[in-house]
């Protein structure tokens, strides 16, 4: 009914062919604006009901001119009474997208040619030479702080005239208590309604992102968020600090009751998704091309760091690289960290508690304080806090693994913990034992979070879907990382370990693409560093390798003449299947866990562009013995980032190895016996300790009482794949952020079925 009111009330459906089409409409002409805005409290569902896609297609194609007066009244309504800037705004997020969809209306925000709407306004003349889009962002960056509407006044009487609020300090009313203040604010369910539906437009304005291909050389700087985060916007501090504050404070289950949220609506919950997706695509800043701010150890009284260089233009970039005192961090790691972990909580009651939804956004919003702000980074890593963030990571991988909608989760995922992993923390981190019992679809073991981490990374490789197989790389690359701090692997990982060896050295899958070798190289490199540096702890992994030395021979006996690799890949043809489970102890799943479920089918997905192979996302390092790290790229461009544990490889087997392993000619790649002789030669297997013995309990004798001094070469230097920073990553970012927010925004569809261009929406 509340529907048919608003229908008799509207001026036709707000934009229906009478009004707004067909006839010009001046922007003076009052009679008309007053109808138009009839003063009827709605919903922005309603807006979006009566406003059908159809109309402002039509609109946009008969009467131009009208739609630009439309704009340019909402923004000048935007500063009058509340529920006219709520419909203004709901209106504005209901036809922006259809602005963005047309290239011919692309420039019309940022032109101050139309003048439309400017006559008898009686504005001075500099808010005159302003585009549209950049007063509609300061209004609404205004509105954000605005007493009695968004903001609690902290006067006795209201602010009325508008030269208050231009006035009004802020800082003063930041939302939420955490970074930079300590005053919590009464919480106020219209408040809280008001910033929504006004982050829910600013997003809508950032959008134009979406209607934009994805092109790897474009710097990709938006210019809505280019100009909202820049000192044009005197809000631009206060705002990002209420945003993450708002974010990093909130406590889904809080001190409820169970059941709490079935029966109270939570209004905060969708403010603060709503914060996370205006933070982290105003925090979207390629780090590649831009110098990003070195910060030095130095600290002031203030909440953001001084030092010079003064950093990115982008102010949130800029406020979010500067964040240094250990409190601050201890509430960002420590909200981030009780939300990521929302998902995972038991309890003995079904669905009594709260589970958010909006874990994506919160990954991405970590990747980007760790990639911006190194001091965080090091926090993280200071203490066992960072496992708070590991176990959530793991637990969504693991979940997601057999579901094509949640590729994108899985990259992030794995993104994460590779950049974590080229800190030598990470890995030192690892050995505390794993107590937490997070149900997990993953066989039951005793042990440390090392032995979570690979229990986890064997399922994905074994048991996830195709289309992770460009992740292989980086997951065993993380685990090369880690591996020489790793004190005691149990023998559930152990064997999960050497499984993976023996599934990747089988001749078809090394003979079947021209990178597969790299998989295997990784692992020896891992069981190098694990005999060399934790040979003591680690029992369990060198009795397996020594029960699975026939596999080692094999490696370092692989046929390299043509008639064997032919007969190698007809094998293949004729078992198609990715990866061989059998030889691979599964054990019995861990209590009260569900197996990993594949989408339902028809569920919307967005597509994602590729990302960068392992040499282009890390660069080597070498570990010196003071712990410090030496870049290993060569100056040229023949970088050596093969995946090879073999340091000393010479160039030329090196280029050698490259001319062989790319396409030939017609673009199909086939396997040499010259290009495996060369691999083969240059990477060698490791050496194996108790090579003579034979039989079981021979090994277990000499693994207790067995020396290895003599036995083994002299300690090679640990070298570590640590994340770089590139424009390839920073595209993926893009384009996965935009997808994930496209489609957690339904209710109303923002963007729903308008021509988007920066990916596909696909069905599964």
């Amino acid at each position: 009914s509340v529907s048919k009111e608003i229908k008799a009330n509207c001026p036709q459906g707000v934009l229906q062919s009478q009004t707004l089409r067909g006839n010009p409409v001046e922007a003076t002409d009052d009679a008309f604006w007053d109808q138009f805005w009839a003063d009827t409290a709605t919903s922005v569902q309603d807006v979006f009901a009566l406003v059908p896609a159809a109309e402002i297609r039509a609109v946009r194609e008969e009467s131009p001119s009208n739609l630009a007066t439309l704009c340019y009244k909402v923004k000048a309504g935007a500063g009058s009474r509340e529920r006219l800037v709520l419909n203004c705004s709901r209106l504005l997020t209901r036809v922006l997208p259809y602005i963005f969809e047309d290239p011919d209306w692309r420039g019309f925000f940022w032109s101050t040619v139309p003048g439309a709407g400017r006559a008898g306004q009686g504005e001075e003349e500099d808010e005159n030479a302003r585009p549209l889009a950049e007063s509609l962002l300061l209004a609404i960056a205004d509105l954000l702080f605005c007493p009695d509407f968004t903001v609690q006044s902290h006067r006795r009487s209201t602010v009325d005239s508008a030269e208050d609020v231009h006035s009004l300090d802020s800082c003063e009313y930041i939302w939420e208590a955490g970074v930079g203040f300590a005053h919590s604010p009464q919480p106020n369910y219209i408040h809280d309604v008001n910033r929504m539906e006004l982050l829910k437009l600013l997003l809508t304005c950032f959008s134009e992102a979406m209607y934009l291909p994805p092109a790897p050389d474009s710097g990709g700087t938006n210019p809505w968020v280019q100009f909202f985060c820049s000192t044009e916007n005197r809000h631009a501090l206060p705002l990002f600090t209420s945003l993450l504050n708002t974010v990093c404070a909130y406590d889904p289950v809080g001190y409820g009751i169970p059941y709490n949220h079935l029966l109270f609506s939570d209004y905060r919950e969708p403010l603060v998704e709503e914060a996370a997706q205006v933070l982290i695509v105003t925090l979207d800043h390629d780090s590649a091309t831009s110098t990003s701010p070195t910060v030095d150890g130095t600290t002031t009284g203030t909440a953001m760091d001084d030092t010079d260089p003064p950093g990115p233009e982008n102010l949130f970039v800029n406020y979010l690289s500067r964040i240094h005192r250990e409190e601050d961090f201890q509430f960002i790691l420590k909200g981030i960290a009780r939300l990521l972990s929302n998902p995972l909580l038991q309890t003995y009651l079904p669905n009594s508690t709260k589970k958010i939804q909006f874990h994506q956004e919160l990954l991405v919003l970590f990747w980007k304080l760790c990639d911006f702000n190194k001091k965080f980074l090091f926090f993280v890593l200071k203490s066992s806090d960072v496992l708070d963030i590991l176990v959530p990571i793991l637990y969504f991988l693991n979940d997601a693994r057999a579901d094509h909608s949640r590729v994108g989760l899985m990259h992030i995922g794995v993104f994460i913990l590779l950049l974590l992993s080229g800190e030598r923390n990470f890995g030192v981190r690892l050995n505390k034992p794993y107590s937490v019992r997070v149900p997990m679809d993953i066989p039951v073991f005793t042990g440390t979070h090392a032995d979570l981490l690979i229990v986890v990374f064997h399922k994905i490789i074994t048991s996830g879907h195709q289309r992770l197989q460009p992740l292989f790389d980086c997951l065993l690359t993380i685990v090369v990382n880690v591996s020489p701090y790793l004190k005691s692997l149990s023998m559930v990982a152990a064997n999960k370990l050497l499984h993976l060896l023996e599934a990747f050295s089988t001749t078809w899958f090394l003979f079947s693409a021209a990178q597969n070798h790299h998989l295997v190289f990784f692992l020896l490199e891992a069981f190098n560093n694990i005999i060399q540096y934790q040979f003591d702890g680690n029992s369990n992994l060198v009795y397996a390798i020594i029960r699975k030395r026939s596999v080692f021979h094999q490696l370092a006996n692989l046929p390299t003449d043509p008639p064997a690799i032919h007969k190698a890949l007809q094998r293949r043809r004729r078992a198609p299947e990715p990866l061989s489970r059998t030889g691979s102890q599964e054990g019995a799943s861990m209590e009260g866990s569900r197996p990993a479920a594949p989408a339902e089918p028809g569920t919307l997905k967005t597509s994602l562009v590729a990302t960068p192979g392992i040499d282009k996302l890390t660069e080597k390092s070498q570990v010196s013995e003071d712990g410090t790290l030496r870049s290993l790229e060569p100056t040229s461009q023949q970088s050596l980032s093969d995946g090879s544990p073999a340091m000393e490889e010479p160039d030329q087997a090196w280029r050698e190895q490259r001319r062989l392993s790319s396409a030939s000619a017609s673009g199909q790649w086939s396997p040499t016996s010259e290009w495996v002789r060369v691999w083969a030669d240059a990477h060698g297997t490791p050496p194996l300790p108790g090579r003579g013995l034979t039989d079981e309990s021979e090994i277990l004798r000499f693994l207790q009482h067995g020396t290895l001094v003599g036995l083994l070469p002299v300690p090679h230097p640990i070298l570590i794949r640590k994340y770089q920073a590139n424009s390839g990553t920073a595209m993926w970012f893009r384009t996965y952020m935009w997808g994930v927010i496209y489609l957690r925004n339904v209710d109303p569809p923002v963007w729903y079925d308008t021509d988007v261009k920066l990916f596909e929406i696909q069905r599964v």
